[in-house]
């Protein structure tokens, strides 16, 4: 019998987490679960680690792979799992024992929504409540506000063309909820903390940093229909404003014509 959720966890160089990770899979509420996990060609002892709960519990699974990144880890997991619905997990991070539960009962009682996420958790190196602002899809254009640790369901999932496996420093996910995402969907936040993202003082993070510009550009050159529709939009708006004074009708044009224009390149110097 097929199980309604799939956790996929990609796991490179986290053979010091994992257990911790899949501990957390094992106490969920909710227990109609597969957890896959996919080695991404790690070169520590992650796969020894996770036999041992294979083991321990038939529904963890293991993929060994060659090293292909992150988002090729995600793929190979997500298309070779059974679930309705996918919950991409993250191989140092933890979900709280509800999670799964209050995100599928959330579905079946809401079928329209999209996507289902929840309230974080920052641990680590740095231990805080994760504010991230609440999604909006235009504020979501220029920064993200979903983490990766988001539920959906496996259809969906199958109308897109997945993650790029050409983004491998970072921004992954981001980029994956910008092409599965459209503009009127419902997206449902967990009013609770029930993910612990751990910060690492070595992480991808890290690497992320230096590289955020031209990240920005990549997204904006991966989803140009998005941002252009966006501007085909924001000229939309001005329409009823027939009737104003003409200098207040090209005030106003002017500033819906650069307004993502600007909005993008104040995103860019942000991280020069």
């Amino acid at each position: 019998m097929k199980p309604v959720l799939s956790i996929i966890v990609p796991c490179y160089k986290q053979a010091a987490y994992i257990s911790e990770t899949l501990d957390s899979v094992l106490k969920q509420t909710f227990q109609d679960w597969e957890c896959i996990v996919v080695n991404d060609g790690s070169p520590d002892n992650a796969s020894q680690i996770v036999n041992g709960y294979v083991e321990l519990d038939p529904r963890i699974k293991l993929i060994e792979t060659e090293n292909r990144g992150v988002s090729a880890a995600r793929n190979t997991g997500i298309r070779a799992s059974q679930g309705e619905f996918i919950l991409p997990l993250d191989a140092d991070d933890i979900i709280l024992p509800k999670y799964a539960q209050l995100a599928i009962e959330h579905f079946e009682k809401f079928p329209e929504t999209k996507l289902v996420y929840c309230q974080a958790r920052k641990f680590g190196q740095v231990n805080e409540y994760w504010d991230l602002p609440k999604y909006k899809w235009e504020n979501f254009l220029f920064s993200n506000s979903i983490f990766s640790s988001c539920v959906f369901r496996r259809s969906d999932f199958d109308k897109t063309s997945g993650y790029n496996e050409s983004m491998r420093i970072g921004w992954e996910d981001w980029d994956f909820l910008l092409g599965f995402l459209h503009k009127d969907d419902i997206v449902y936040r967990i009013p609770k903390v029930l993910l612990l993202y751990r910060i690492k003082q070595v992480s991808k993070s890290v690497t992320v940093v230096p590289n955020q510009k031209d990240l920005s550009l990549q997204i904006i050159d991966n989803h140009p229909d998005i941002y252009r529709n966006y501007l085909y939009s924001s000229m939309g708006k001005i329409t009823h404003l027939r009737n104003s004074s003409t200098q207040k009708l090209d005030m106003m044009i002017g500033h819906a014509v650069t307004k993502p224009i600007r909005l993008i390149r104040k995103l860019i110097l942000k991280f020069k």
